[in-house]
Protein backbone atom coordinates (compact mmCIF):
# COMPACT_ATOMS: atom_id res chain seq x y z
CA UNK A 1 0.00 0.00 0.00
CA UNK A 2 2.68 2.89 1.25
CA UNK A 3 4.71 1.84 -1.97
CA UNK A 4 2.20 2.61 -4.61
CA UNK A 5 0.87 5.93 -2.65
CA UNK A 6 4.52 7.24 -2.37
CA UNK A 7 4.25 6.25 -6.48
CA UNK A 8 0.96 7.98 -6.79
CA UNK A 9 2.99 11.18 -5.43
CA UNK A 10 5.44 11.23 -7.60
CA UNK A 11 3.48 10.98 -10.61
CA UNK A 12 0.93 13.59 -9.16
CA UNK A 13 3.78 16.08 -8.37
CA UNK A 14 5.27 15.70 -12.15
CA UNK A 15 1.89 16.29 -13.94
CA UNK A 16 0.64 18.91 -11.32
CA UNK A 17 2.80 20.49 -8.69
CA UNK A 18 -0.31 22.36 -7.62
CA UNK A 19 -2.34 19.61 -7.24
CA UNK A 20 0.57 17.55 -5.28
CA UNK A 21 1.08 20.03 -2.23
CA UNK A 22 -3.05 19.26 -1.74
CA UNK A 23 -2.32 15.48 -2.75
CA UNK A 24 -1.64 14.50 0.93
CA UNK A 25 -4.55 15.82 2.51
CA UNK A 26 -7.19 14.56 -0.12
CA UNK A 27 -5.78 11.45 -0.74
CA UNK A 28 -6.05 10.61 3.49
CA UNK A 29 -9.21 11.33 3.09
CA UNK A 30 -9.77 9.11 -0.01
CA UNK A 31 -8.45 5.99 2.17
CA UNK A 32 -10.98 6.23 4.51
CA UNK A 33 -13.84 6.45 2.53
CA UNK A 34 -15.42 3.24 1.46
CA UNK A 35 -17.21 4.34 -1.14
CA UNK A 36 -16.51 7.18 -3.32
CA UNK A 37 -19.47 9.04 -5.44
CA UNK A 38 -18.97 10.19 -8.92
CA UNK A 39 -18.61 13.96 -7.80
CA UNK A 40 -15.46 13.10 -5.56
CA UNK A 41 -14.14 10.95 -8.34
CA UNK A 42 -14.54 13.36 -10.80
CA UNK A 43 -12.91 15.46 -9.19
CA UNK A 44 -9.96 13.66 -8.23
CA UNK A 45 -9.71 11.86 -11.73
CA UNK A 46 -10.10 15.31 -13.64
CA UNK A 47 -6.74 17.11 -11.88
CA UNK A 48 -5.09 13.81 -11.75
CA UNK A 49 -5.23 13.39 -14.94
CA UNK A 50 -4.58 16.88 -16.01
CA UNK A 51 -7.99 16.89 -17.55
CA UNK A 52 -9.21 20.33 -15.57
CA UNK A 53 -8.61 21.83 -12.01
CA UNK A 54 -11.57 21.82 -10.32
CA UNK A 55 -11.79 22.61 -6.63
CA UNK A 56 -15.13 21.89 -6.20
CA UNK A 57 -16.67 18.43 -6.41
CA UNK A 58 -19.89 19.17 -7.98
CA UNK A 59 -18.78 21.56 -10.35
CA UNK A 60 -16.15 18.52 -11.60
CA UNK A 61 -19.11 16.00 -11.61
CA UNK A 62 -21.10 18.59 -14.47
CA UNK A 63 -17.54 18.85 -16.19
CA UNK A 64 -17.44 14.65 -16.93
CA UNK A 65 -21.16 14.51 -17.34
CA UNK A 66 -21.55 17.19 -19.96
CA UNK A 67 -18.73 15.25 -22.01
CA UNK A 68 -20.27 11.97 -21.31
CA UNK A 69 -17.56 10.88 -19.22
CA UNK A 70 -20.13 10.08 -16.53
CA UNK A 71 -22.43 7.38 -17.13
CA UNK A 72 -26.09 8.05 -18.20
CA UNK A 73 -28.76 8.97 -15.20
CA UNK A 74 -25.53 8.76 -12.78
CA UNK A 75 -26.23 11.50 -10.54
CA UNK A 76 -22.95 13.27 -8.23
CA UNK A 77 -24.13 11.73 -4.96
CA UNK A 78 -24.68 8.68 -5.69
CA UNK A 79 -22.37 5.74 -5.27
CA UNK A 80 -19.94 5.57 -7.94
CA UNK A 81 -19.89 1.41 -9.98
CA UNK A 82 -16.58 0.33 -10.84
CA UNK A 83 -17.87 0.33 -14.75
CA UNK A 84 -18.40 4.07 -13.95
CA UNK A 85 -15.15 4.98 -12.74
CA UNK A 86 -13.37 2.99 -15.53
CA UNK A 87 -15.43 5.35 -18.52
CA UNK A 88 -14.17 8.55 -16.05
CA UNK A 89 -10.51 6.97 -16.21
CA UNK A 90 -10.76 6.31 -20.12
CA UNK A 91 -11.53 9.58 -21.13
CA UNK A 92 -9.77 11.50 -18.67
CA UNK A 93 -6.72 10.21 -19.50
CA UNK A 94 -7.61 9.68 -22.85
CA UNK A 95 -6.96 6.07 -22.80
CA UNK A 96 -6.61 4.60 -26.61
CA UNK A 97 -9.39 1.58 -26.54
CA UNK A 98 -10.00 -0.89 -29.25
CA UNK A 99 -12.70 -0.71 -31.76
CA UNK A 100 -15.88 -2.03 -29.89
CA UNK A 101 -14.93 0.92 -27.19
CA UNK A 102 -14.45 3.13 -29.90
CA UNK A 103 -17.80 2.58 -31.44
CA UNK A 104 -19.21 2.72 -28.12
CA UNK A 105 -17.98 4.81 -25.16
CA UNK A 106 -19.77 3.39 -22.48
CA UNK A 107 -18.80 1.43 -18.78
CA UNK A 108 -19.69 -1.37 -20.23
CA UNK A 109 -16.59 -1.48 -22.52
CA UNK A 110 -14.39 1.05 -20.63
CA UNK A 111 -14.38 -1.97 -18.06
CA UNK A 112 -13.44 -4.27 -20.13
CA UNK A 113 -10.40 -2.00 -21.69
CA UNK A 114 -9.20 -1.90 -18.08
CA UNK A 115 -9.05 -5.39 -17.09
CA UNK A 116 -7.89 -5.73 -21.23
CA UNK A 117 -4.82 -3.79 -19.60
CA UNK A 118 -4.74 -5.33 -16.36
CA UNK A 119 -5.21 -1.87 -14.63
CA UNK A 120 -8.27 -3.99 -13.12
CA UNK A 121 -7.19 -7.52 -12.37
CA UNK A 122 -9.52 -10.53 -12.92
CA UNK A 123 -13.66 -10.93 -13.18
CA UNK A 124 -14.38 -8.27 -10.53
CA UNK A 125 -17.87 -7.35 -10.46
CA UNK A 126 -18.67 -3.74 -12.84
CA UNK A 127 -21.39 -3.20 -10.54
CA UNK A 128 -19.39 -3.06 -7.26
CA UNK A 129 -18.92 -0.30 -5.30
CA UNK A 130 -15.52 1.41 -5.49
CA UNK A 131 -13.70 2.87 -2.21
CA UNK A 132 -10.98 5.47 -2.21
CA UNK A 133 -8.54 2.89 -2.07
CA UNK A 134 -9.68 1.23 -5.36
CA UNK A 135 -9.62 4.71 -6.73
CA UNK A 136 -6.32 5.58 -5.78
CA UNK A 137 -4.74 2.28 -7.15
CA UNK A 138 -6.40 2.23 -10.27
CA UNK A 139 -5.01 5.44 -10.80
CA UNK A 140 -1.58 4.44 -9.69
CA UNK A 141 -1.81 1.58 -12.28
CA UNK A 142 -2.53 3.78 -15.33
CA UNK A 143 0.71 6.24 -13.53
CA UNK A 144 2.76 3.23 -13.70
CA UNK A 145 1.76 2.01 -17.17
CA UNK A 146 1.81 5.49 -19.09
CA UNK A 147 5.61 5.20 -17.41
CA UNK A 148 6.25 2.43 -18.98
CA UNK A 149 4.03 3.15 -22.42
CA UNK A 150 2.12 -0.01 -21.60
CA UNK A 151 -0.86 2.18 -22.98
CA UNK A 152 -1.30 4.61 -25.50
CA UNK A 153 -2.71 8.20 -24.97
CA UNK A 154 -4.69 9.75 -27.96
CA UNK A 155 -3.47 13.37 -27.08
CA UNK A 156 -0.24 14.95 -25.13
CA UNK A 157 -2.18 17.86 -23.71
CA UNK A 158 1.06 19.82 -23.22
CA UNK A 159 2.03 19.59 -27.04
CA UNK A 160 -0.28 20.16 -30.02
CA UNK A 161 -1.45 17.56 -31.80
CA UNK A 162 0.35 16.97 -35.28
CA UNK A 163 -1.17 16.95 -38.52
CA UNK A 164 -1.15 13.06 -40.08
CA UNK A 165 -1.87 13.03 -43.81
CA UNK A 166 -3.89 10.67 -44.40
CA UNK A 167 -3.07 7.29 -46.32
CA UNK A 168 -4.27 7.18 -50.08
CA UNK A 169 -6.88 4.90 -50.05
CA UNK A 170 -6.43 3.02 -53.56
CA UNK A 171 -7.20 -0.20 -52.47
CA UNK A 172 -10.44 -0.40 -50.42
CA UNK A 173 -10.20 -4.18 -50.15
CA UNK A 174 -7.44 -4.22 -47.82
CA UNK A 175 -8.90 -1.07 -45.91
CA UNK A 176 -11.92 -3.17 -45.09
CA UNK A 177 -9.79 -6.12 -44.43
CA UNK A 178 -8.05 -4.34 -41.78
CA UNK A 179 -11.11 -3.37 -40.48
CA UNK A 180 -12.67 -6.63 -40.26
CA UNK A 181 -9.38 -7.75 -38.90
CA UNK A 182 -9.06 -5.26 -36.38
CA UNK A 183 -12.94 -6.04 -35.06
CA UNK A 184 -11.93 -9.95 -34.96
CA UNK A 185 -9.34 -9.41 -32.46
CA UNK A 186 -11.55 -6.92 -30.52
CA UNK A 187 -13.99 -9.83 -29.93
CA UNK A 188 -11.31 -12.07 -29.36
CA UNK A 189 -10.41 -10.00 -26.05
CA UNK A 190 -14.21 -9.98 -25.35
CA UNK A 191 -14.65 -13.47 -25.17
CA UNK A 192 -11.40 -13.95 -23.12
CA UNK A 193 -12.40 -11.71 -20.83
CA UNK A 194 -16.22 -13.10 -20.57
CA UNK A 195 -14.22 -16.35 -20.10
CA UNK A 196 -16.30 -18.20 -23.08
CA UNK A 197 -14.49 -21.35 -23.91
CA UNK A 198 -14.55 -22.97 -27.12
CA UNK A 199 -15.10 -19.54 -29.67
CA UNK A 200 -13.10 -18.09 -31.57
CA UNK A 201 -13.56 -15.25 -33.90
CA UNK A 202 -11.60 -15.25 -37.44
CA UNK A 203 -12.42 -13.05 -40.35
CA UNK A 204 -14.07 -15.18 -43.56
CA UNK A 205 -15.08 -14.11 -47.14
CA UNK A 206 -18.58 -13.59 -45.81
CA UNK A 207 -17.50 -11.41 -42.83
CA UNK A 208 -16.24 -11.90 -39.15
CA UNK A 209 -16.75 -15.37 -38.05
CA UNK A 210 -17.61 -16.56 -34.06
CA UNK A 211 -16.80 -19.85 -34.43
CA UNK A 212 -18.72 -22.26 -31.23
CA UNK A 213 -17.45 -25.87 -31.15
CA UNK A 214 -18.93 -27.89 -28.39
CA UNK A 215 -22.12 -26.59 -28.42
CA UNK A 216 -24.60 -28.22 -26.12
CA UNK A 217 -27.97 -29.73 -27.00
CA UNK A 218 -30.06 -32.05 -25.19
CA UNK A 219 -29.49 -35.54 -26.33
CA UNK A 220 -30.47 -36.26 -30.24
CA UNK A 221 -32.27 -32.69 -30.01
CA UNK A 222 -32.13 -28.85 -30.96
CA UNK A 223 -32.91 -27.76 -27.44
CA UNK A 224 -30.30 -25.27 -25.69
CA UNK A 225 -28.46 -26.75 -22.66
CA UNK A 226 -28.88 -23.91 -19.49
CA UNK A 227 -25.35 -23.76 -20.41
CA UNK A 228 -25.11 -23.36 -23.39
CA UNK A 229 -27.91 -20.43 -22.98
CA UNK A 230 -25.39 -18.41 -20.77
CA UNK A 231 -22.62 -18.70 -23.17
CA UNK A 232 -25.32 -17.47 -25.78
CA UNK A 233 -25.86 -14.52 -23.77
CA UNK A 234 -22.72 -13.62 -23.35
CA UNK A 235 -22.03 -13.94 -27.30
CA UNK A 236 -25.06 -11.52 -27.54
CA UNK A 237 -24.09 -9.22 -25.75
CA UNK A 238 -20.92 -8.62 -28.38
CA UNK A 239 -22.56 -8.77 -30.83
CA UNK A 240 -24.37 -5.32 -29.37
CA UNK A 241 -21.71 -3.55 -30.08
CA UNK A 242 -21.92 -4.53 -33.39
CA UNK A 243 -25.47 -3.11 -34.67
CA UNK A 244 -26.50 -2.70 -38.13
CA UNK A 245 -25.58 -5.87 -39.82
CA UNK A 246 -27.11 -8.90 -40.15
CA UNK A 247 -25.62 -12.13 -38.92
CA UNK A 248 -25.50 -15.37 -40.31
CA UNK A 249 -25.48 -18.94 -38.16
CA UNK A 250 -24.74 -22.33 -39.60
CA UNK A 251 -24.88 -25.46 -37.73
CA UNK A 252 -22.21 -28.47 -38.11
CA UNK A 253 -22.24 -31.60 -37.16
CA UNK A 254 -20.08 -34.48 -36.48
CA UNK A 255 -20.29 -37.59 -38.56
CA UNK A 256 -23.06 -39.62 -37.11
CA UNK A 257 -26.27 -40.85 -38.80
CA UNK A 258 -27.63 -40.48 -42.56
CA UNK A 259 -26.50 -37.51 -44.50
CA UNK A 260 -30.16 -35.98 -44.33
CA UNK A 261 -30.41 -36.21 -40.95
CA UNK A 262 -27.37 -34.33 -40.08
CA UNK A 263 -27.97 -31.86 -42.55
CA UNK A 264 -32.07 -31.80 -40.80
CA UNK A 265 -30.45 -31.85 -36.95
CA UNK A 266 -27.50 -29.09 -37.88
CA UNK A 267 -29.79 -26.35 -39.17
CA UNK A 268 -32.68 -27.36 -36.38
CA UNK A 269 -29.87 -26.56 -33.65
CA UNK A 270 -29.05 -23.23 -35.87
CA UNK A 271 -32.32 -22.22 -35.74
CA UNK A 272 -32.69 -23.06 -32.01
CA UNK A 273 -29.60 -20.60 -31.66
CA UNK A 274 -31.37 -17.98 -33.55
CA UNK A 275 -34.51 -18.08 -31.81
CA UNK A 276 -33.30 -18.16 -28.66
CA UNK A 277 -30.60 -14.66 -29.52
CA UNK A 278 -34.11 -12.78 -31.29
CA UNK A 279 -36.00 -14.13 -27.65
CA UNK A 280 -32.87 -12.23 -25.91
CA UNK A 281 -32.85 -9.18 -28.43
CA UNK A 282 -29.80 -10.01 -29.82
CA UNK A 283 -31.13 -9.68 -33.43
CA UNK A 284 -34.93 -9.23 -35.10
CA UNK A 285 -36.10 -12.23 -37.06
CA UNK A 286 -35.51 -10.41 -40.49
CA UNK A 287 -31.56 -9.94 -39.57
CA UNK A 288 -30.74 -13.30 -39.36
CA UNK A 289 -30.25 -16.63 -41.66
CA UNK A 290 -29.90 -19.97 -40.46
CA UNK A 291 -28.47 -22.32 -42.65
CA UNK A 292 -27.50 -26.23 -41.61
CA UNK A 293 -24.20 -27.93 -43.34
CA UNK A 294 -24.63 -31.21 -41.86
CA UNK A 295 -20.97 -33.44 -41.56
CA UNK A 296 -19.50 -31.61 -45.00
CA UNK A 297 -17.58 -29.19 -43.40
CA UNK A 298 -15.62 -30.53 -40.84
CA UNK A 299 -12.97 -28.80 -39.27
CA UNK A 300 -11.09 -31.89 -37.01
CA UNK A 301 -10.83 -35.73 -37.35
CA UNK A 302 -14.51 -37.16 -36.78
CA UNK A 303 -12.78 -40.79 -35.92
CA UNK A 304 -11.70 -39.06 -31.93
CA UNK A 305 -14.40 -37.76 -29.18
CA UNK A 306 -12.24 -34.29 -29.38
CA UNK A 307 -12.47 -33.87 -33.08
CA UNK A 308 -16.47 -34.90 -33.51
CA UNK A 309 -16.44 -32.10 -30.32
CA UNK A 310 -15.30 -29.36 -32.07
CA UNK A 311 -16.58 -30.04 -35.47
CA UNK A 312 -20.20 -29.93 -33.65
CA UNK A 313 -20.10 -26.63 -34.12
CA UNK A 314 -21.94 -23.23 -34.96
CA UNK A 315 -20.89 -20.62 -36.38
CA UNK A 316 -22.29 -16.89 -36.13
CA UNK A 317 -20.91 -14.86 -38.72
CA UNK A 318 -21.40 -10.54 -38.91
CA UNK A 319 -22.07 -10.11 -42.79
CA UNK A 320 -21.09 -7.72 -44.96
CA UNK A 321 -23.79 -5.30 -45.63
Amino acid sequence: MKKHLLLLAACLLLVSPAFAQSAANEIETLLNTKAVTYAQAARFVLEASDAAVIADPARAFRYAADRNWIPKHASANETARLDGIALLVMCSFDIKGGILYSFFKNPHFAYRELVYHNIIFGRIDPAMKVSGDDLLYIINRIFSMHEDEEIPRLVNKDEAPAKVNPPLLDNQQAVHLAKEEALAEEINIELQAHRITDAHASVTGEGVMISLSNVQFLPESAMLTETERRRIREIAQILSAVPGRKIQISGHSALAGTEESQVSLSRERAQAVADYMVSIGARRTNEITVMGFGASRPIANNTTEEGMAANRRVEITILDN
